[in-house]
């Protein structure tokens, strides 16, 4: 790395020229840097806001589930069969599912190799479970942190190969060079947070040959989210050159603590908790499942069954399914305005009746069984079956056996995001998006497996750079005539908002609450053909508002003033693309509802309102992948491609090793 300064606007600027910039510090960023040094290129760095922030580092559930292949027992599985099972989530291409499986082992193996506490038995063998959307046993987990883990151990490999880190440096913008076709990314620009001061902000530019993006999902645009608070996005970066997002439409949503976000999945609803809601005091308690069930079997068993069922999913609606109980909570909360929480201190109570294991479904009873957990109270079984469960609330203050806990329907996980092919690079030459922002994922998906994709896209984006785009980026010279008018675009936009009075100026926080609510109501797991165009208008005018009239109080909140139109521009071309879908005639399916008023009613009890059908195969619609992406003007364009199918074909080692030795395999 060479270290330079310029002159712009009367700052002085760091400039520091390297062949890889790594944006982002979660388990896939952290994999890309690694992985790079292991491939022989020593001329990178990492750049981050926080490096103890985000998603990997700070998230979980009651046992976090990494996918691969399976690698013990006497079951058959194959590449060709996990890639299928990936394929089969829908608008996947077949290309990506094949690198995913068949780069599991080999990311598994390494995480293992470095220390991540992934179970096997005495002969070695990786033992798995069953995950949801799983044809087998390809589920493990080291626990509930196990991404934390695999942060931790990546964290060790950085350090231990002196790979240089920026931290607390939000990077405001990605700089390109070339239009068409032909454009690339070529740097970036970050500000440095600890040496802003005052009304003084303090900048540094990266001249980069090649940028890995691994900032993770689009936490921050949702008012009711599960992402840790430190996990906030930065698709607006990409979107705002031109890089294209793909299936944007597919997140997914399930059932979540609010004051410490953390997914209540597994076994905290195996333990068959009480449902009750209240008004916004706390008082008018009711246990408001029981109008919707016809007996309180029926709906202990749906609690039960959320389980394994987490993620929402219009499928598990009809006949008492457990994610109606997904779209009660969201009637409560956000058309009733009630408060909604889970009380493990009591057992769930019917009008015809108490609480009985032996009218759960034999399934939820054996299950509890087997377990040893037919106990009296929910706290029991919970602490029977998942002990460190109970132990994660209580280290953040949170005593489950004194205290209910309050829920809403959270924004998880984004199974879309920006473009990228079997290399992970962008339609942007030389930008590669990995982990969650990477938009590889279909409408379904198997559980874990984003962290397989993380660590499978990462490696192979490094292994990418490391055989094609080993050059030095060109002299800082060059570089400032070609991103010289952008930055300074960036700079003065910086300079103006510290400027901005207050009066009639927008804050942060303000802008802030106005996107996330209307995210949350229109682009989570209720979605709305009749009011989504009128909505998606006024996220485009919100963010020209921001672009005008966002004030910064100092040159230390210029990071959330910019956050704050990196979210705008994200939640608009996410809008944006509902909308296409939504126009087109697409159906519920994924993670979310589409109201429709030729559809039938998720139970009896619910009116016409909540009507819905689900969305069948055959039409460009339900089967085609959308792309949107911004044109030069900044005008959104979509478009929907079709579906690659899984390569097939034997591949004869002869040759293989032929092209393998004539460097023509990555290409």
């Amino acid at each position: 790395m060479r270290d330079g300064r310029a002159v712009i606007e009367g700052l002085r600027i760091p400039i520091h020229s390297l062949n890889t910039l790594v944006i982002g510090s979660g388990a896939a960023s952290l994999n890309a840097a690694v992985a790079l040094h292991d491939r022989g290129q020593r001329d990178i760095a990492l750049v981050t806001e926080d490096f103890e922030g985000g998603t990997s580092r700070n998230a979980g559930s009651d046992k976090q589930t990494y996918y691969k292949l399976s690698l013990a027992g006497g079951s058959p599985d194959s590449p060709l069969e996990m890639a299928g099972d990936l394929f089969r989530g829908g608008c996947m291409h077949g290309d990506i599912a094949l690198c995913e499986a068949l780069g599991s082992s080999a990311a598994f193996l390494r995480l293992a190799a470095l220390g991540v506490p992934f179970p096997h038995d005495r002969y070695g063998g990786y033992v798995g479970y069953k995950t949801d959307h799983d044809s087998r046993r390809r589920a493990t987990s080291a626990g509930p942190l196990t991404s934390r883990m695999m942060c931790r151990a990546l964290t060790f490999e950085l350090r231990k190969k002196r790979i240089r880190v920026f931290d607390g440096h939000p990077v405001i913008a990605l700089l390109t060079a070339g239009r068409g076709a032909g454009k690339k990314v070529i740097g970036a620009l970050a500000l440095d947070a600890r040496r802003s001061r005052g009304r003084r902000p303090a900048f540094v530019l990266f001249n980069a040959a090649n940028i890995i993006l691994g900032t993770g999902g689009p936490a921050g645009i949702y008012e009711a989210s599960v992402y840790p608070e430190s996990q906030t996005g930065s698709h607006g970066l990409a979107f705002e050159i031109g890089a294209a997002g793909r299936n944007l439409t597919e997140s997914q949503f399930g059932i979540a603590s609010l004051k410490f976000r953390w997914n209540l999945s597994g076994s905290y609803q195996q333990a068959v908790p009480r449902y009750v809601s209240t008004d916004s005091n706390g008082g008018d308690e009711r246990e408001f499942l029981n109008p919707f069930f016809p007996d309180l079997g029926r709906l202990t068993t749906a609690i039960f069954f959320k389980g394994y069922q987490w993620p929402f999913d219009p499928r598990k609606v009809a006949g008492c399914g457990s994610s109606l109980i997904d779209i009660l909570v969201h009637r409560e909360t956000v058309v009733l305005g009630r408060r909604v929480w889970l009380d493990f201190r009591r057992n769930p109570r019917g009008a015809a009746g108490s609480f009985s294991f032996d009218a759960l479904a034999p399934e939820a009873r054996t299950y509890l069984e087997k377990s040893g957990a037919l106990l009296p109270l929910p706290i029991d079984r919970l602490l029977k079956m998942n002990p460190p469960a109970v132990e994660i609330y209580r280290r953040h203050g949170i005593d489950l056996s004194a205290e209910p806990l309050e829920i809403a329907v959270c924004a998880q996980h984004n199974n879309g995001g920006l473009a990228g092919n079997i290399w992970w690079e962008s339609n942007i030459r030389n930008l590669f998006p990995v982990g969650e922002v990477s938009g590889t994922h279909g409408v379904y998906r198997p559980g874990g497996s984003a962290l397989n994709a993380g660590q499978v896209g990462s490696a192979r984006a490094a292994m990418f750079i490391a055989a094609r785009y080993r050059d030095d980026p060109p002299p800082v010279s060059e570089f400032l005539r070609t991103a010289g008018a952008r930055i300074r675009e960036k700079i003065l936009l910086a300079l103006a908002m510290l400027e901005r009075k207050a009066a009639g100026a927008t804050t942060e926080a303000s802008a802030l609450e106005e996107l996330r609510e209307r995210m949350s109501r229109q682009g989570a797991e209720i979605r709305d053909p009749k009011t989504i165009g009128r909505e998606t208008s006024n996220a485009w005018r919100q963010l020209a508002r921001l672009k005008k009239g966002l004030r910064a109080e100092s040159a230390a909140g210029l990071a959330g003033a910019f956050k704050a139109l990196d979210l705008c521009l994200t939640q608009a071309v996410y809008l944006e693309a509902i909308k296409e879908y939504l126009y087109r005639g697409g159906a519920s399916r994924g993670s979310y509802l589409v109201i429709d008023p030729s559809g039938a009613a998720p139970c009896p009890g619910l009116g016409d309102e909540w009507t819905f059908s689900l969305a069948s195969p055959g039409s460009v619609v339900h089967d085609g992948i959308l792309e949107i992406a911004l044109d030069g003007r900044g005008k959104p364009k979509s478009a929907w491609t079709a579906v690659r199918p899984i390569p097939t074909g034997e591949a004869w080692f002869e040759n293989v090793w032929d092209d393998f030795r004539n460097d023509r395999v990555i290409r």
